[in-house]
């Protein structure tokens, strides 16, 4: 029997004035987008400022422990166009500038490098905002738009195919669409249905992540120390009552150190840390929970299919090296909307042009960054003289050279190649007065 002959059943949704949750029968709307992550509650946000009308499912996750996502200037630029930035500010601290430190123990060693954001005439490269407080935001702003219907359920199965789109809830019910967005991460069950080929591969790592307050001010500088097990790295936090020093750590172990450091005394790690940051910024102590997950990446062969297309980690997935998973994604999000725009969704063909533009878009920009932080990574566990000479020849020549430098340093904020319009440069304001600043 199939999915479009199944009796419907019935799921439930949280209304958006009551928050009590009600009975739902069968959901239509324009874009259905799975995954209440970041990403898909992004997704969900410019579809609706498109004029569409959404429908997002997924479970709205608020207890990560230790994670947060640094937001560069193009997703800064993504979320004030939006409108969502004045209630993503009040949780957020700025970056200014950031230092590279060669902890290697090489006999090749890099002089430390820093890199300030004026340099590139910007304020601060971007913003650091604590995951738990971006989603809760994202989730809130949703259930108050009246083009958003946010679902907390799962989706347990995909009908894709040239005349429509629909989903069905894990709770029954279902859901009919034109086009899918698939966010769900990593086991992104649209990208299986649509027979898209992953390529995958893991490293011998484990990123530890975990809020700190410190003695010391960070003065608005993310420093990253490369060590022989890969990054550690400290980027700056929002101050708060009886911590006006704080910031996030993500710290790349064997997993055989995860688990020492995970059963170690909330004082006995932070003592390690301390230690591990050569006393940069004082005294430390844990600010949360500590969190783990083991390192991997992923790369997909293409990222559409019949009326869908991959954003987020549905389509990449790689360390947590220079911050650029959410930037990554929420450039996929802005690309995709761009290539949809004036697209009637009814129209097999039209959606088909769009995601051709899509996918020719989004290979360079996707194929780069994980290419690239798949090469610095095993230039860290790789030890070995040639490997160590090459990496620390790059950082010093593309330093050492301006406009080298500020072309480095352009391309990590607001890459090279067509800005999505989410995306584009908009007259400067101040932090404090500007419209969702």
């Amino acid at each position: 029997m199939s999915p479009a002959n199944e009796k419907a059943g019935k799921s439930d949704v949280k209304d958006a004035r009551s928050g009590v949750r009600q009975p739902l029968a069968n959901l239509e709307c324009d874009v259905l987008v799975a995954g209440a992550g970041s990403a898909g509650l992004s997704a969900a946000h410019a579809f609706a400022a498109q004029g569409r009308k959404v429908v997002i499912v997924g479970k709205v996750e608020t207890h990560l422990a230790g994670r947060t996502v640094a937001l560069f200037e193009g997703s800064l630029r993504f979320y004030r166009a939006l409108g969502l930035w004045t209630r993503l500010a009040e949780h957020s601290a700025p970056m200014e500038g950031i230092q590279m430190i060669d902890d290697t123990g090489s006999i090749f060693p890099s002089a430390p490098k820093e890199f300030r954001s004026r340099e590139i005439d910007l304020d601060a490269f971007g913003e650091n905002i604590e995951n738990n407080a971006l989603v809760a935001e994202l989730a809130a702003a949703a259930r108050e738009n009246p083009s958003i219907t946010l679902v907390e359920d799962l989706i347990d199965l995909f009908d894709l195919n040239f005349s429509g789109a629909r989903a069905r809830l894990a709770s029954g019910g279902w859901i009919d669409a034109k086009f899918i967005v698939a966010g769900e991460g990593r086991n992104s069950q649209a990208r299986q249905i649509a027979g898209i080929t992953v390529t995958t591969w893991s490293y011998p790592q484990v990123a530890l992540t975990v809020l700190l307050a410190h003695e010391k001010p960070h003065h608005q500088i993310s420093t990253e120390f490369h060590k022989r097990s890969g990054p550690f790295t400290f980027v700056p936090l929002r101050g708060r009552e009886g911590a006006p020093y704080r910031s996030s750590l993500v710290w790349l172990v064997s997993p055989r150190e995860a688990l020492r450091l995970q059963a170690l005394p909330p004082d006995m790690l932070a003592a390690e840390i301390e230690d591990e940051a050569h006393g940069l910024l004082g005294a430390i102590r844990l600010d949360g929970p500590v969190g783990a997950f083991p390192m991997g990446a992923m790369k997909t062969d293409r990222v559409t299919g019949t009326r869908m297309a991959l954003i987020g980690e549905s389509a990449h997935l790689f360390p947590p090296i220079g911050a650029q998973g959410l930037n990554l994604s929420l450039r996929d999000i802005a690309n995709l909307v761009d290539c949809l725009e004036g697209v009637n969704l009814d129209e097999p063909d039209e959606i088909s042009r769009g995601l051709e533009r899509y996918e020719r878009q989004r290979a360079r920009d996707i194929g780069l960054r994980v290419r690239g932080i798949d090469i610095l990574n095993r230039s860290l566990l790789i030890h070995a003289l040639p490997v160590d000479f090459a990496r620390a020849f790059a950082l010093n020549f593309f330093s050492a050279i301006g406009p080298l430098r500020r072309a480095l340093m352009r391309e990590g904020v607001t890459p090279h190649g067509p800005t999505p319009k989410l995306m584009r440069a908009r007259p400067p304001v101040s932090r404090a007065s500007a419209p969702g600043a």
